[in-house]
């Protein structure tokens, strides 16, 4: 009979999020605080931002066995099936050594066309592993990308500590649904957790699906939030929610690069333009699902005729940002710009199409984090070493 210890789940043993809240089964990590959510209280943003897309806990133990009781929160479509169970990947010493899912759980039926919610509740589950290598060793547990996860209980059959501060640069990155790594392989394969590990970099991913907006409460977040480099990913949410004009697009990016700057003035900060996605490219939104694919598929449905009206699309946000980053970068020399059809562009898309016309899926996901780290964190990029 293993003789479990038991450690408590705090700040101590999380990265990766911004805040935790304390709930009646235990822990429940965001990466928005309470005071963004209670600002503009929207339950689908609650819902994408509790997503724990690159939070993890790290621990320093000699354990063999750790067991971690959570009560996932899972997603499904009405009409449609509950979204696969989502994984949790462990990491030791940098190495994957594991993966499991935990089944059960509530689940969130969400209305697609109104994106409005409901819940039906379930029971709490526990992540195993066993075998791990004797001795003592840095361990991660990396928790799904897709599912709200409130975390219950952490048991170890050995002692284990908040894992040490290896003098790892921060990281923190901002953008869409493809930052969240909605269509990833699991919590470790989206690509910016890619671009991490081969950066040699602490990820703070704050990724929120469909809700890169340009949001005030999220650069004031960003603002606030520690980091040594900072990313930001701009554009796809705008165009396919249609969410304002090129007359409002422009203040909105210098705003948001403004207030990041409020909390880190020579921070290195990178803007990424979108990756190339066919349909939104000289196609204004709002995006919607093609009721005729035989399989989830999106579309754009805008006017590019409206475009000379100041309707948004991808190459005209591509431009836009290129010259924004260009003026700013003459008073501003550690702000870059990098083009995201360097990450994915034609060459790619016609190699590892879109399965949706929207996400890259897992493959893609790879392709991406291995560009940005060879762009981004090579001897030559912006976030070199």
């Amino acid at each position: 009979m293993t003789d479990w210890i038991t450690t408590p789940i705090g700040p101590d043993v999380l990265r990766g999020a911004v805040e935790l809240e304390r709930t009646a089964h235990g822990v429940l990590p965001h990466r928005l605080p309470s005071w963004a959510r209670e600002q503009f209280p929207d339950e689908y943003l609650a819902a994408v931002a509790a997503q724990p897309s690159g939070v993890r806990l790290a621990l320093r133990t000699r354990a063999t066995a750790i067991e971690l009781d959570v009560l996932p929160t899972k997603t499904a479509y009405q009409g449609g099936p509950t979204l696969a169970d989502g994984l949790y990947d462990l990491v030791v010493d940098g190495r994957p050594a594991g993966r499991t899912s935990v089944p059960g759980g509530n689940v969130r039926v969400v209305d697609m066309a109104t994106l409005s919610a409901t819940t039906r509740p379930g029971p709490p589950g526990t992540a195993r592993f066993t075998g791990l290598p004797a001795g003592d060793k840095d361990v991660e547990i990396w928790l799904p990308q897709t599912e709200i996860t409130e975390l219950v209980a952490l048991r170890t059959d050995a002692p284990a500590e908040p894992a040490p501060d290896r003098g790892r640069r921060v990281w923190l990155h901002h953008g869409s649904s493809i930052s969240h790594g909605s269509t990833a392989g699991g919590p470790t394969e989206t690509w910016p957790a890619l671009a991490a590990s081969r950066g040699g970099v602490e990820l703070v991913n704050l990724g929120f699906g469909g809700n890169a907006l340009l949001d005030p409460f999220t650069a004031r977040t960003m603002r606030d939030t520690a980091a040594d480099l900072i990313s930001v990913k701009i554009g796809i949410n705008v165009v396919n929610s249609d969410l304002m004009r090129l007359r409002a697009f422009v203040p909105a990016v210098h705003g948001f690069l403004d207030t990041i700057r409020e909390g880190h003035p020579t921070t290195p900060l990178l803007v990424v333009s979108p990756i190339l996605c066919p349909i939104h490219e000289d196609t204004p939104g709002p995006g919607a699902l093609d009721p005729g694919a035989p399989a989830l598929r999106f579309r754009a449905t805008g006017d590019p005729a409206d475009v000379a009206g100041g309707r948004l699309t991808l190459n005209v946000i591509r431009d836009e940002l290129a010259r924004i980053v260009e003026r700013r970068a003459a008073d501003d020399p550690n702000l870059h710009y990098l083009d995201g059809r360097s990450l994915y562009g034609e060459r790619d898309f016609a190699e590892l199409p879109l399965p949706d016309e929207l996400h890259p899926n897992p493959a893609g996901h790879r392709r991406v984090g291995e560009r940005f780290a060879e762009l981004v964190f090579g001897d030559d990029g912006p976030f070199a070493g």
